[in-house]
């Protein structure tokens, strides 16, 4: 589905403060679908206030196995670090690769952020619905909205969407505002958490591969320039790799 059609500009960072300010102290439950720990950090910091949370680390679109593991073990290290004023939990769903290639078998022929990344974030938002349903929990968001690659206009969609056909409300979000991607940075580097370079799935990681083969076969051609690594940057991609003048690093 083209969440992009009919989308109206709305401030969900400001919903989610009039919501929050309802609650007038009244603590509620939430399933937070996380895509990694260092996007969940700031969430779970900002939302630990307000609610109960349940972190669901449910990505089967990571890729390979290796990296899905370390992702899943960095998830578990934050939580098991991380100081919160209300209860928070952790639970990992199926790594069912299969469905996450059912929905987005034409991811090759789209650049990131179109309709089969759209089919990803609808599916593991749905199953983060159910088992906020399942479970009896008040709320089910996810973190993906703290990205500056992931527009939080389309995931709030479909999180409506799914809200109106499930039953379950939808906490409307958008983590980057408020500085809270600048917070995930700092929280990841004062807990050391692992922050990888790609979005998780074969297609980005191959794009990821291919910017760092065009880098370095552009560098080879020119003696007098170098490739240097900087560590996190101010996107989502979190490592950069550049071209300089030898001398200038």
């Amino acid at each position: 589905m083209d969440y992009k059609k009919n989308t109206v500009k709305i401030n969900y960072q400001k919903k989610l403060d009039e919501l929050i300010k309802k609650l007038n102290g009244e603590v509620k439950s939430i399933v937070l679908h996380s895509c990694c720990a260092p996007c969940s950090s700031y969430c779970v910091e900002y939302l630990s206030d307000y609610f109960d949370i349940l972190v669901f680390f449910y990505n089967p679109n990571i890729f390979p196995r290796d990296e899905y593991l370390r992702r899943v073990e960095e998830q578990k290290s934050f939580i098991k670090n991380i100081k919160t004023k209300n209860k928070l939990d952790f639970i990992e769903g199926d790594y069912n690769t299969d469905l996450f290639y059912d929905v987005s078998s034409n991811r090759y022929n789209q650049e990131e952020g179109q309709e089969a990344c759209e089919n990803c974030y609808e599916f593991r938002l749905k199953e983060t619905a159910i088992l906020a349903k399942k479970l009896n929990y008040d709320y089910f968001a996810t973190t993906l909205s703290i990205s500056p690659h992931k527009d939080s206009q389309i995931i709030n969609k479909i999180g409506e969407e799914i809200e109106s056909k499930l039953s379950i409300k939808h906490l409307p979000s958008d983590f980057k505002k408020k500085n809270g991607f600048k917070r995930s940075i700092e929280i990841s580097k004062n807990l050391g958490l692992y922050r990888q370079d790609y979005c998780g799935c074969v297609f980005s990681k191959d794009e990821r591969d291919k910017r760092i083969e065009d880098i370095k076969e552009k560098a080879s051609k020119n003696k007098e320039f170098e490739i240097i690594v900087t560590g996190c940057c101010d996107e989502c991609r979190h490592r950069e790799i550049k071209i300089v003048k030898r001398g200038n690093s």
